[in-house]
């Protein structure tokens, strides 16, 4: 019987080091791959350089040296625009801070990808339209659709603001998912949730998972869990 073909190796990082000075390193990072439809958590401690990761994994930060794939395209190759418009078609980000538009409407924000990305535009319209996947992914993630599609984003609670960030990562299916301590302001049961529901939609998009938190009590809900010191070697002194 033939063998069942490898998956997709979705992100790859190999001799990666980063610093913000020219004198400190941050990370360093001999190898890290994520597989296709692979769901990982990475713990680390305040100041450990998980929000850094994603932000090089994200194209907002350029390591000093080696080498980052992500879906086969070298990083390092492109110029910070080409990064960004690889980002806005690639890769779904929950920032730990949101990063949403607080003068657009909470359904504006949602759809903001498929604004950037034909990619994703194409992505949603085969899911019934830029609206109607929207709606249906506030509706998933606990929110009533109806009643914030026209708020301000500024308007929201910290929690209702995580999920319309998470809305706004999910739609297009990205291939790559990073979320940066997502389920901060949630309460336990809200948290797990959140978390279900993210790996379901996830695997429904076959989309790769990389969620940071320092909260080690998530690990046994994912497919893969590290420490980000297992795969660090430097000496992170700096706030990441």
């Amino acid at each position: 019987m033939p063998s069942s073909p490898s998956k997709q190796t979705v992100l790859s990082i190999q001799n990666l080091t980063f610093g913000y000075t020219a004198n400190s390193t941050v990370l360093s990072i001999q190898g890290f791959d994520v597989q296709a439809g692979e769901r990982i958590f990475l713990r680390g401690a305040s100041g450990s350089g998980k929000s850094t990761l994603l932000g090089l994994i994200s194209g907002i930060l350029t390591p000093r040296s080696g080498d980052l794939n992500i879906l086969g395209q070298p990083m390092q190759t492109l110029s910070p625009a080409e990064r960004d418009a690889f980002r806005a078609a690639h890769l779904g980000v929950i920032f730990q801070m949101f990063n949403l538009l607080p003068y657009l409407p909470v359904g504006e924000n949602v759809m903001l990808p498929c604004r950037f990305s034909s990619e994703r535009a194409r992505q949603a319209e085969a899911a019934g339209g830029e609206q109607v996947e929207a709606h249906r992914l506030l509706e998933r993630l606990g929110l009533d659709a109806k009643a914030v599609w026209s708020q301000r984003a500024s308007n929201l609670s910290v929690g209702q603001q995580q999920r319309v960030a998470a809305a706004r990562a999910l739609i297009g299916k990205p291939g790559l998912i990073l979320a940066d301590e997502p389920t901060s302001a949630l309460d336990a049961d809200s948290r797990d949730a959140f978390i279900a529901l993210l790996k379901e939609e996830c695997t429904a998009s076959g989309a790769a998972l990389v969620f940071v938190s320092h909260d080690g009590g998530l690990a046994a809900q994912f497919d893969r869990a590290m420490d980000l010191s297992e795969i660090n070697t430097a000496s992170a002194k700096e706030t990441a």
